[in-house]
Parts: structure tokens; C-alpha cells; sequence
């Protein structure tokens, strides 16, 4: 395969250096004109190679990339591997087999630097930032975090747990980990996280299969309601965007019913405000209520 190709011809060229078309076209047992194909398409992919005919001419990597033939840098083996990555968006076959055995390769180098994901609220400290890269790291490692945890009531607690997945459920990340303290496997809302420390402590258990964000979050301990809502027809196509078909009911009328489980918080009321006219809280009634005091309030702002 094509892919397979463009790979080993890169490690080629890691470890020959200068060579020549032909002799790239004897070793792949392909014709030079497919070489000559095959250089273009991993130059266009941003890998650095340099092709020059006549006397003295040939096929190389950029000065810088073959001085160390056994071992390349972290940002060359992240060029390469990002490379290969825009390849994969030409969609050649076999690529993601591909990437995978590069990845393995060059694994060490393979950090989301491109990725910040800053779950803290704006002017907060330096040290209470969470940083996806740390959680990652303990992951990977099985190696214990401890942090301070705020419940829904604002009571702190010290925790102590063997991180096991990054989850993002809904419109919040969440930390799956076997909570020493409960003894038990819980879900941690990452927004509520203060002061986490990775330490050096290693553990050896995995997440069970049949483990729910649902039944263990500790995100809150209060009963979620839900929610009953009508959606006027003009917004029907953004309701397979957001929710699930089995909560989408078509009316006679040519509304939609949705039945939907939402907390009833600033979240809740502010996303469903966003659907402006085009929805009505049907159920509960004392969402209804809350939400009549937002409008409210928000009318107020254009009567001055």
C-alpha cells in the first residue's frame, strides 16, 4: 500500500541519507516516475526532503534531519508524524494502521502541544490551573492525584485517587478514578478541582467496563429533573444536533416534544435561551417559573 510506502521511504532516507531515485525505485521495486509521485506527495504533506537532479544530485532529508541518523528530536519527529497525520486527511487506505505503528515510534514525542484546555475561570492563579497534559500523564503512568474537591454546597474536601479516564459528558470534564476515601469508583467534576498533585505513588487497577458517568458523579447529589420542552418547527434542524432521536417526539402540529434531563441551573436556562422563541418549557412547572424571571429580567434591560 501506497502508505506503507511513504513511510519506510522516509525511515530510508533517515538512514542512507543522500540516495538516488533509482535507487529508492530498486529497493520499493517500483518504477522511478512512482518515486518521483511519491517525493511530491510527502513534500506536499510537509515533510522536509530535497530532490535534485543531474551529477550529483538526489534525495535527502533537509540538512539538520540526517545529522543523527539513529535518533531524531521531538520537533522532527513531530514534523514527520504530523506529516503523515495530513495525509491521512487525503484518505489513502490503510493510514490509521499506519500512524499507529509511527506513533508507537515516536511516542515520547507525541505531546498535544498545538492543545490548551484551560479549565479555570478567567484572572485565577497559576497554580490552580488543571492542565489536560498532567492528567494525561497520571493516566497513562498510574500514578495518584490528590486535589481539594468542592461539593454542590461548597464543602471542601481532600481527596485522594487512582485516576483511571478523562471524560467529557455533556457541557463539563470530568475525572474517573477509584476514590480512596469512598472506596469506590467516582466521577469528578474538573471545575470543582483545587490544588491537584500528581505524586509519585503507582497503582495497577482499570476502569471497569460497565462503569457510568450517571450512577457514581460526584458532580452533585440532588435529584436532576427532567425537562419537557416544545420546539417550534423553524429550529427542527438543530434538534438531531443536540439531542438524542429518542428524546425528540414529532406533534401533530408539526412541533417537537423533547423529554431531557437538565439540571435547573444557569447552564441549563442560559442554553436553552439561546433557541430564542423557538422553545417553550412545558414541564416542570417550577422551571417554567425560573425561567419566566430570566426573561423577565432580561426585558427589563430594554425598557430603560
Amino acid at each position: 500500500m501506497q502508505i506503507e510506502r511513504l513511510i519506510q521511504m522516509i525511515f530510508y532516507l533517515i538512514h542512507h541519507g543522500h540516495v538516488t531515485a533509482k535507487e529508492l525505485a530498486d529497493y520499493f521495486d517500483v518504477s522511478t516516475r512512482t518515486v518521483y509521485r511519491d517525493i511530491n506527495t510527502l513534500t506536499l504533506a510537509g515533510i522536509p526532503i530535497l530532490s535534485s537532479k543531474g551529477t550529483g544530485g538526489g534525495i535527502s532529508l533537509v540538512e539538520g534531519y540526517t545529522l543523527d541518523k539513529s535518533l531524531l528530536s521531538k520537533e522532527e519527529q513531530q514534523h514527520i508524524y504530523h506529516g503523515l497525520q495530513t495525509l491521512q486527511a487525503t484518505k489513502y487506505p490503510n493510514t490509521e494502521m499506519a500512524l499507529s505503528k509511527i506513533g508507537a515510534i515516536f511516542r515520547s514525542a507525541l505531546e498535544p502541544k498545538w492543545l490548551e484546555i484551560d479549565l479555570t475561570y478567567w484572572g485565577s492563579e497559576e497554580k490552580e490551573k488543571i492542565k489536560i497534559s498532567e492528567l494525561q500523564y497520571a493516566i497513562i503512568n498510574k500514578q495518584v492525584i490528590t486535589f481539594d474537591y468542592f461539593n454542590t454546597y461548597l464543602q471542601k474536601s481532600k481527596r485522594v485517587i487512582e485516576p483511571l479516564r478523562l471524560v467529557f459528558k455533556s457541557h463539563a470534564w470530568y475525572i474517573a478514578g477509584y476514590c480512596r476515601d469512598r472506596e469506590e469508583i467516582r466521577f469528578f467534576r474538573m471545575s470543582r478541582i483545587r490544588n491537584l498533585e500528581v505524586i509519585s505513588e503507582t497503582f495497577l487497577r482499570e476502569l471497569p467496563q460497565e462503569e457510568s458517568l450517571i450512577t457514581h458523579c460526584e458532580e452533585t447529589e440532588v435529584d436532576i429533573p427532567f425537562l419537557k420542552l416544545r420546539f417550534s418547527p423553524e429550529i427542527a434542524y438543530k434538534l438531531y444536533d443536540n439531542f438524542h432521536e429518542s428524546q425528540v417526539t414529532l406533534c401533530e402540529d408539526g412541533s417537537y416534544l423533547v423529554s431531557v434531563q437538565y439540571e435547573l441551573n444557569d447552564w441549563t436556562f442560559h442554553y436553552l435561551l439561546s433557541f430564542g422563541k423557538h422553545v417553550e418549557i412545558l414541564e416542570p412547572e417550577m422551571a417554567r417559573e425560573m425561567m419566566k424571571e430570566r426573561v423577565k429580567e432580561i426585558q427589563k434591560l430594554y425598557e430603560k
